[in-house]
């Protein structure tokens, strides 16, 4: 794919399904004047009027000329024809544009613009403004308005029919939904995860727990439904009634999973899904009878984590509509071309073999760390193509509410333009975009795009949505890519240093790049890129530049309005904070720093690559298990720091980490214990767990005790793990995992 040539940029995109020039042309306005009138029947709605007066409103702000609104066509007539419902060519099948398609039509005096409704004259309008006349919605507050006095259109036959019908993004403005043809979810009742809202536990569990998931021979509040449960049945489909009857202009209702795992292990449910070879069997099984309740609704449900792969002969009703989700996928490389998604891919061929009535739920940003470098932009042209390829017609990309996150404004749009036409030449499109939106930065915005992008094709890594920076430090984020990356913005903050509004955008497209380098600082440490300077007597100092780039990153994100910096939190002075307590707690002095630890089980080479000696090295762990800490799976946690000498102890303590999101739970007790000689040791406390287990978030909790000044050369730490995730969790009989940093000895 050719991605970029310095200093070309397109700026006028011809963009259409069957787009041709007719012969001829026309000259809609010139020296600031037109003869065109705007012909509008007069039995057309107030929507189809202010549609008509947008156009009217955007011709006169780019050249001055004033177009009247007729109501009467003009034999001969220099005018500007609104076609809706209706077309005066015979050869137009107007049914062939469905709900959102149009047609742009010139002929030797007049313009016409068709569709079948009101939406596709809207759509119509907004590709014309923009295809034929130049103009620009790059952001909701950044519009695009050519100033020219003349305006000569060439000859247009241009129709225009979508292949997605459904075109949604989490991200939603109405100006700015309008002009680029997305959808919302305003015509659902219920929308997704709803077991709890039709069959709410604090209602229901404490005296009928058979309505809920028995797990492991245990009912349990936290999971599913049981959904072979006949009174679970009379109780969804009366809750949904009485919601139809509150709401009986909502089309759609969800009737899916909570955003959780714990299917229903009962012999029924069980004996269902064993059938269809999938949970989702026993989930289709009930919706479909929902369903047959409701036959001029449509329900829609979760193919979603352990309910994707579709059932073997279950099929779905025709007003069932299955939301395919493809949460777990790698998104460096395009899903049909990825090894590691071939299982989704199997899921996506399978259930469009049993239904044309698939919503499919795409994740297109980096949701655990949203102002991260995330390079996917490759994969989304490719990825909405194999969609559509496999007849999907709706489509749903999820990113964030807000126009935050790395290249937020960039990604929403192309997003955009691919829902529309999965088949545009997406390079111009983005250079396009860089031009208006970057100025004389674009061309460095753009090599800074290309060059993470090959880098991350070449390192073969994965790009996950719960990913973090670190791991990537001998990757596409490398020191030698991240001082190239830094080199291009420095050359593109300069390249518009004396343009405020450029470059403020500039410097918020640097902040996910800031974000790296201080996560990767962490990481480091005390090495050459790290954040701490080590004093002769094993202190820590944290270096200037890298205060400073942390007082500038908090800052900008700040200015730029970004008000967290994960899916579910963390403001920038939360991260301030955090990040300072990291420079504050590392590098204290005490007894066991740099001494020699012992395992009595390895820890996963996954983190910190298990390597034992950063339980004493000096620098703490924060809120990202990946920095600092180690990690036990399914097991207990011994080890034991051999402080070289006899010496007086009066203290021991450390921290453990919990994440429950990532089946990371608190140890169920932490046992700290003393010896001369390595043999026989003295327990000087135990201290239990007082985290409660289902506290969300990233926890970090101290296990510490005092005791009477002690004679130790060895001392030994043990926690106990949980060993798996309790029932309620969504990884219920996984294997649980502690984590652990440094162990501080006084």
């Amino acid at each position: 794919m050719k991605w970029y040539q310095a200093g070309i940029f397109v700026f006028v995109l011809l963009i259409g399904a069957h787009r041709s020039f007719a012969s001829g042309s026309l000259e809609l306005a010139k020296d600031g004047r037109s003869d065109f009138s705007v012909y509008v029947d007069a039995s057309s709605s107030q929507s189809v009027r202010a549609i008509a007066d947008t156009l009217r409103r955007y011709i006169r702000n780019i050249s001055g000329a004033q177009l009247a609104v007729i109501h009467e066509l003009r034999k001969g007539g220099r005018q500007i024809v609104f076609e809706v419902g209706k077309s005066a060519d015979q050869g137009l099948n107007i049914r062939e544009l469905g709900s959102d398609g149009f047609r742009i039509k010139t002929d030797r005096s007049s313009l016409f613009i068709t569709a079948q409704t009101e939406r596709g004259i809207q759509n119509a309008i907004y590709t014309f403004l923009e295809t034929y006349l130049g103009c620009r919605k790059y952001t909701p507050t950044v519009t695009v308005i050519p100033k020219q006095a003349s305006i000569v259109l060439p000859g247009i036959d241009d129709t225009q029919v979508p292949p997605v019908k459904f075109r949604m993004q989490h991200f939603y403005e109405p100006s700015y939904a309008a002009w680029h043809k997305l959808d919302t979810h305003d015509n659902w009742g219920l929308f997704v995860h709803t077991f709890q809202t039709l069959v709410p536990p604090e209602k229901y569990f404490d005296e009928h727990p058979e309505y809920f998931t028995q797990l492991q021979g245990l009912r349990i509040d936290g999971g599913q439904l049981c959904l072979t449960n006949p009174d679970v049945f009379r109780i969804v489909v009366d809750e949904l009634r009485m919601r139809m009857k509150e709401n009986p202009q909502a089309r759609f209702w969800s009737v899916s999973q909570n955003d959780t795992y714990c299917p229903c292990e009962c012999d029924a449910c069980r004996a269902i899904d064993r059938v269809e070879g999938s949970p989702a069997g026993s989930i289709l099984s009930f919706v479909n009878r929902v369903a047959d309740e409701f036959p001029d609704k449509t329900i829609s449900t979760l193919a979603y984590q352990y309910s994707r792969a579709a059932p073997k002969n279950i099929k779905p009703r025709p007003n069932v509509n299955i939301m395919l989700c493809s949460i777990e996928c790698n998104r460096s490389r395009p899903l049909a071309d990825d090894p590691s998604s071939a299982s989704f891919v199997k899921d996506v061929e399978d259930w469009c073999t049993l239904t044309n009535n698939i919503f499919l739920w795409d994740y297109v940003i980096q949701f655990r760390n949203l102002v991260s470098p995330f390079p996917n932009l490759r994969v989304l042209q490719p990825n909405i193509q194999f969609f559509v390829d496999n007849g999907i017609t709706s489509i749903y990309e999820q990113g964030l509410p807000e126009m935050h996150g790395e290249f937020a404004e960039l990604r929403i749009y192309l997003i955009a333009k691919l829902l529309w036409d999965p088949y545009i030449d997406i390079d111009s499109v983005m250079d396009d975009f860089l031009q208006g939106y970057y100025s004389s930065a674009a061309p460095y915005i753009r090599r800074y795009i290309d060059t993470m992008h090959d880098a991350l094709e070449a390192s073969g890594e994965d790009l996950l949505i719960y990913g973090y920076p670190s791991p990537s430090q001998d990757g596409y984020l490398s020191p030698t890519m991240m001082d190239t990356y830094n080199s291009l913005f420095d050359q593109a903050e300069n390249a518009v240093k004396n343009e405020s509004e450029y470059l403020f955008r500039v410097q918020t497209a640097r902040l996910p790049l800031q974000f790296a380098l201080l996560e990767q600082a962490k990481v480091y440490g005390t090495a050459a890129r790290g954040c701490f300077i080590e004093n002769n007597d094993g202190t820590l100092n944290v270096k200037p530049e890298m205060e400073a780039l942390l007082a500038t990153f908090v800052e900008r994100c700040k200015r730029a309005g970004i008000s967290k910096l994960w899916e579910r939190g963390t403001s920038p002075d939360q991260y301030d904070a955090a990040t300072r307590a990291f420079f504050d707690q590392s590098g204290i002095t005490h007894l066991a720093k740099f001494k020699r630890v012992s395992l009595a089980e390895p820890a996963s080479p996954k983190y910190h690559n298990g390597d034992e000696s950063s339980l004493t090295n000096g620098l703490k762990g924060w809120d990202d298990y990946h920095m600092h800490w180690l990690g036990f799976e399914g097991e207990d946690m011994e080890a034991t720091i051999d402080l070289g000498t006899v010496q007086t102890v009066t203290s021991i303590s450390t921290d453990f980490l919990q994440d429950i999101e990532s089946w990371v739970f608190m140890p169920l007790s932490v046992a700290f214990s003393i010896s001369e000689d390595g043999r026989l040791y003295r327990t000087v406390g135990e201290v239990k767990n007082t985290v409660p287990t289902e506290k969300f978030g990233a926890v970090i909790a101290p296990f510490a005790i005092q005791f009477e000044p002690s004679n130790a050369r060895f001392v030994r730490v043990r926690a106990v793990n949980m060993k798996t995730c309790p029932a309620w969790h969504k990884g219920a009989g996984g294997k649980a995992w502690i984590f652990i940093d440094e162990i501080t000895v006084q």
